[in-house]
Order: structure tokens, then sequence, then C-alpha cells
């Protein structure tokens, strides 16, 4: 291309973005109103027209100046254009722009003189797109799938050589033949008799790009198709009443709706950061899309499904707006191959190299310079003080073992990271949200154990008196105090407002009776409890406090049990415990505050955990699979097994972006709980996925458990399904994170 290549400096702002999208929405709201298109692409006139005026707004220069906008803003304007059910295929106009060939045809393109639709034919990835020949002046054959035809003024062909061949609509020879598909009428068949065209060579490794930004580009429709529709169930379940309520207020869909929301945010943030990657030329921006390919093409068809059966009957009339959203996803998921051709990139990449067997890990995501400087510093740290024979005595451990060290504690104490985002009136480093991350993402690529209290340390700066910031957070910044959560009990265990565990003025003091189950941190320095110190408060949650308790108290007894993952946790009694009036954490009968908040900012966090955990065990599955030979055939060969390592990076990479997501929005003063509360459930869920799936692969031999002769990567498959099942459960149930993103992140009614 011409342009010079795109820096972050010189790429457009997200207030630019947002201004474009507004621009766009408000343009197809006027002139395309979804709720009026039955057909739309049966009327070629209105099709054309759309078409010539969306390129007159200067869509259609998109991606030929990187300041101007590149295939982050036309991912933006095809999500418009799914979300309107508006057949424009203006991405024809990106991919010709990112082609890097000029013809004399392009320039009017970009003005809106002319209309372009695009074909691949057998390079388009699907074995029924057609095929094509060239004898460098004319060309014969036949294209499939190709988009708006009735409305276009020239065709852009990929012919053999590789070149692109321009070919007026109207050329003698050439019959265009419309092809239904799934009900409507947007695609066509052309034949192809000796028709004159102006061929321009293509660079050979441009092709297959320009093929992957076409799948990436349609996903982004089906992405804005299916959120439209989604959009419009939840407020259709908000409205329609049954047994005298209304729909929404069923939790089964509640729940339904729930889990489509996580798999729209997920499909939208992986598309989303592939385009980033493109633009930004990242090395590895084929690999995002890929990932983003593919769980579209997995998730967003589910996401109909479930969209329609949340309209029930209503839905099944072509006269509502839903039917034309389902058609739309299946047909843009499926075209250029869909997701088969981008589950074997991912696969190839994972499995099959490289040759000098270095490993492959996930690629890097970016964080910033910030973020992405503090990541190399935090790796060459533990490079030099997690690694040898420290690193290997630890690894000797039982699991149980491994989660804490204390000489590691400290050591990371001395480098200030454990306060890396306290304000620094606290001794902090008042970094932001992505180097938490890098810091997150390098200790988990490490195995180093944990350290600190971050919730804790983060009650303590919002809630804490100065005395009692000036005491406990010194102590947790060197690393020399860890902390337990006293919060479930035996009848309350999701349902915290229902705590009974009491705390009673007692002179200067309170005495604090009760039980804590399932309490993971219990050999900590400290237990943050919860108790109620008002039994006759309505609600109830407005009766409970928060209190800082010394875990060498008199009157607390600690009863443990081994969990099911190899770990332990206890019940822990507390018998006429005296605690002086400075241990509570913040105002009396005001923990609930303290409590929901340090929970919304802890699921955002431990589901950005949880999915480095995966991705780590996902790397090393990986490295195993391909030297594993299974009845004399390498392993990686199996096709089930690429498909199924395939689907993983996808569902990973999507996990990462929600990470990512959530830290976006803390560096911006915010944790809204919805989409806090979708990271904790998609990182638990997708870390039992990872476990069965495994277990697939490999068999027996991978229920091995650690120190059993033969065991595979030291038994840490089935140990991590093991212990998925306590990420699914603990810091509020999965069900009731969903009830929580239907009920404050869509507004259902409760």
């Amino acid at each position: 291309m011409s342009a010079p290549l795109p820096t972050p400096a010189t790429l457009p702002s997200d207030e630019e973005r947002t201004m474009l999208r507004d621009s766009v929405r408000g343009f197809l709201a006027h002139h395309w109103p979804a709720a009026e298109a039955v057909d739309a692409a049966a009327d070629p006139a209105r099709v054309a027209s759309a078409w010539r005026q969306l390129a007159e707004l200067g869509l259609a220069q998109l991606c030929t100046d990187p300041s101007e906008g590149g295939l982050r803003e036309v991912l933006l304007v095809m999500e418009e254009l799914g979300r309107a059910a508006c057949p424009v295929p203006l991405h024809a106009a990106a991919l010709l722009n990112l082609s890097g060939v000029e013809a004399p045809v392009l320039a009017d393109m970009r003005g809106g003189g002319a209309r372009l639709a695009v074909a691949f034919a057998q390079a388009d990835g699907d074995p029924a797109a057609g095929r094509l020949g060239s004898d460098g002046a004319t060309v014969s054959g036949e294209a499939c799938f190709v988009e708006a035809a009735a409305a276009a003024t020239h065709f852009a062909l990929l012919v053999p050589g590789p070149a692109i061949a321009f070919v007026d609509a109207g050329s003698p020879g050439l019959v265009v033949e419309s092809t239904p598909a799934m009900g409507t009428t947007g695609l066509s068949r052309l034949r192809l008799d000796r028709v004159a065209a102006d061929l321009r060579t293509v660079d050979t490794g441009r092709v297959d790009d320009l093929v992957t930004i076409a799948r990436l580009c349609l996903a982004g429709r089906a992405i804005g198709a299916a959120s439209r529709a989604f959009e419009m169930a939840v407020g259709y379940a908000k409205e329609r009443h049954q047994f005298g309520q209304p729909i929404g207020r069923f939790q089964a869909v509640q729940h339904k709706l729930a889990n489509a929301y996580i798999a729209l945010q997920g499909a939208q943030l992986s598309a989303r950061s592939a385009a980033q990657q493109h633009d930004v030329r990242a090395p590895a921006w084929r690999l995002f899309a890929a990932a983003a390919t593919v769980l579209a093409a997995t998730t967003l068809r589910g996401v109909s499904l479930e969209t329609q059966h949340a309209f029930g009957a209503i839905g099944y009339s072509e006269e509502h707006e839903a039917p034309r959203h389902f058609k739309q996803v299946h047909l843009d998921v499926l075209r250029h191959g869909g997701a088969r051709p981008a589950r074997a990139q991912l696969a190839a990449y994972y499995l099959d190299g490289p040759d000098d067997g270095t490993a492959r890990t996930m690629p890097e995501y970016d964080l910033g310079p910030a973020g992405n400087a503090f990541r190399k510093e935090v790796r060459a740290w533990l490079d030099e003080h997690w690694s040898g024979a420290r690193r290997a005595a630890h690894e000797r451990l039982t699991f149980k073992e491994r989660e804490y060290n204390r000489d590691f504690a400290r050591a990371l104490g001395r480098t200030g990271w454990i306060g890396l985002a306290w304000p620094e009136r606290f001794g902090g480093q008042g970094r932001g949200a992505f180097e938490q991350l890098a810091f997150i993402e390098e200790m988990e690529r490490a195995e180093a154990p944990r350290a600190g209290a971050p919730v804790q340390a983060a009650m303590l700066q919002v809630y804490g008196t100065p005395e009692q910031q000036a005491r406990y957070l010194p102590e947790i910044l060197r690393g020399e105090a860890i902390y337990g959560m006293g919060y479930s009990e035996p009848d309350a265990g999701s349902d915290l407002a229902s705590m009974r565990t009491r705390a009673v003025r007692d002179g200067d003091g309170w005495v604090v009776n009760g039980q804590k189950i399932w309490t993971t941190t219990y050999w900590g320095d400290y237990m943050l409890l919860a108790t109620r110190t008002d039994p006759d408060a309505k609600p109830s949650h407005a009766g409970l406090s928060m209190f800082i308790v010394p875990m060498d108290t008199p009157g607390i007894t600690v009863k443990t049990s081994t969990t099911m993952y190899g770990g332990s946790f206890a019940n822990v009694f507390y018998d006429n415990v005296r605690l002086p009036a400075d241990a509570m954490v913040g105002e009396p009968n005001a923990g609930w505050k303290v409590l929901t908040g340090a929970l919304a900012t802890e699921r955002g966090f431990i589901g950005g955990g949880i999915v480095l955990k995966v991705a780590r065990s996902f790397e090393l599955l990986c490295e195993h699979i391909r030297g594993a030979v299974v009845d004399g055939k390498p392993l990686r060969e199996d096709p089930l097994v690429r498909e199924r390592i395939a689907t993983l990076a996808a569902e990973i990479e999507a996990g990462r972006q929600m990470m990512v997501h959530c830290a976006a929005q803390v560096d911006g003063g915010e944790t809204p709980p919805g989409d806090a509360a979708a990271s904790k459930v998609y990182s638990g869920e997708l870390m039992e996925r990872f476990g069965e799936v495994a277990l697939d692969i490999l068999g027996m031999q991978a229920t091995l458990s650690e120190g059993s002769p033969g065991a595979l990567l030291r038994g840490r498959i089935e140990q991590h399904l093991r212990h998925s099942l306590m990420w699914v459960i603990s810091i509020g149930t999965n069900e009731i994170q969903r009830s929580l993103i239907a009920q404050r992140g869509l507004g259902l009614p409760r």
C-alpha cells in the first residue's frame, strides 16, 4: 500500500470511532430502518442507492489512510450494517483498498460512482465458491455466493496468478443468477464466458490476508445482527407478560439472556481486538483474526437461536425484524469457509511448529506502552528470582503446599509490586489496571505462588481509618501478611445477606459468635470477617459490618477439610471472640457496601487470573501433543484433536479479551458488576471445558495425579479440572452471577 504503516499515535481515537458509529447509525435509522425491510436485498435499486450514499459519506475510503480509519472502523461500520439488516457489502471497498492494487474504477468506488462486489472463487475457502480462470485479458468460469451482485456496477474477481480482474457488470458473456439462501435473495452466482477484464496483479501473500479480513468483517456484521436481535429480545422480555408477570422475571429467561450477553461480549471484544492488531501491524494479527472468526462461528448462531426462543411464536413472522437478523448471522459466519479454515490456521500454529522445537505461546495482546514495558520488567525479575533451585524445590511440593511461599512473598514485597496499584499516599506505585494485568499474567506464566492481599488492601484504603491504614497496609506491602475472607456460612453461601454470625457491642469493643465455612485462606494472618450487627435491619443486608480479625485471637477454632482439588478449606468457629472497636472496617451496619464493592473488583480480576491459568495449561498441553505418538501416529495429526485445540484457543482468547475489557473499565474509574460477573462466569466454565477436552484428547494417562508414575504434566490437567469447580461456585455461584448480569446489567425485573 502507498500509505505509511500506522502507529498507535496516528490511528483514530475511541472518541472518533464513537462519532463514526453514531453517524452511521443515524444515517441507517433514517434511510434504512430495519423494521421496514422484509427482504431488502430483493430491491436492487434501494440497495444501490444506500450503497452510493454510504460511499459518499467517505466510508468507501476506509483503509486507504490509517489516520482516517482502518479495519477497526470498517468492523464498526459492518456492525452497524448488521444491526440495520442492511445488505450493502461495504467491506468490499476495504478489501480492495487493502489489496495493494490500483485501477481506475477504484477511484470511482471511493467517490461513490462505482459499486464493486468481490468474489474469491477457488481462493474463497468454501469448496462450492466456484472456479475462475483467465487468459490475461478475459475471465471465464463461475463465482458463487457473490453478495449484492444485482446492485453492483462492477465486480472484482480473484483469479489465478494471482490477480484481481475488474469486470463491468454489463459486460457481454456475464450472467448474474440469483441464488436465494436462508430464505433471502442477497447472494448470486456469476457465470462468465470470456468476459473482458482489467487484470491487476496482487501479491501472493496478500490473497490469504484478504480472505481472512473478509471473514472478520462478516463476523462483525453478524455480531451487529445478533446484538440487535438480542437487544430486542431483552426489551420484549421486560414487556411481555405471562402468568401475570413479565417473562423477564423468570430465571430461565434471565439465564438464557445472560448467556447470550456473555457470548456476544466475547465475540465482539475478540473481533475488535483482531481488527486493532491488524491496524497496528502486530505480527500475530492473523491469529487474533482466526480466533475471532472461530468464536463468532461457534457462538453467534447459538445466540440467534436463544433470541428466537425468547421471542416465542412472534418471532416466526417474517414481518418481525428478528428473522432477518437470524438469517444474516447464519449466512455471515458460514461465508468463505466459516470457521473451518480459521480452525486449521490456529491448529497449525499451536500444533505444527516451530521446527526449532521452541515452545509456542499464545500471542501477546497489547497492554499499552506502560503495560508492555512492565510485562518485560516482571518477566525479567521472575527469571532471576523464581527459577533454578528455588522454583524446582517449590514444584516438588504438593499442590496444597505450593499455594503460598512466605520467602517468595517477602522477596516480592521488596520490589514494591504488591502495592503496584495502590495510591502513592499509601506507599504504592499508582500504576494502572493494565500494569496490574501484566503482573498477573507473568505471575501465572511463571506459576509463581500468590502474594499480598489485593482485595483486603483495597477495602482498607477506601473504608479503613487512618490508624488501620497505618497499621495494616505496610505489612501487606512488604509481603508479610496474607488475609482470608470470612463470608460464607452454612445457610448463607451465595445469599450473604442471610448470614447469622453476630457481632454484639460490649463496652468499648465487640463480641463475635458464629461459624464461617469454606474458608480457604484460614491459615492467613488475618480474617476479613463479615458479621451481623443489627438483626432487625430491613432489608437484611443493611445490618452487616466488617471486621479485621487476627487469627490468633482467643476463641477462634479452625477445623480443616481436604478439598476435592487437593487443597484444603476450613470451618472456622468464633466463640465469644472479643474484638476492639477499632477492628471494624467502615461504618457500623455499612458492611454490605464494603463487601460488595470488593467482590465486584475481585470478580473482574479473578476472571482474568483464571483465564491466564487456563492459557498457561493450554500452552503446556499443546507442547505435549506436539511430541505425543498414539498407535504409531503423531497425536497432533488427529483431525478431532486439531479441531478441539483450535476451538479452545478461540475460547481462551475471548476470555483474555474480557479480562482486558474489565481492566480498561477499571482504568476508566468504574467496574460495572455485569461485566465483572460475565468475566467470572466465562472464565470458570472455560476452565471446566478445558479440563474435560484435555482428558478427551489425552485419555486415561491424563487422569494420573501428581506423584503417580507416568503422570502427564505433573498431573496438572486432572487437578485443574477438579479445581475448576471451585471457581464456578466461589465468589458467588455462576447462577447468581447470571442473575446479576440479567438484573443489573440488562435491567430485567427482579
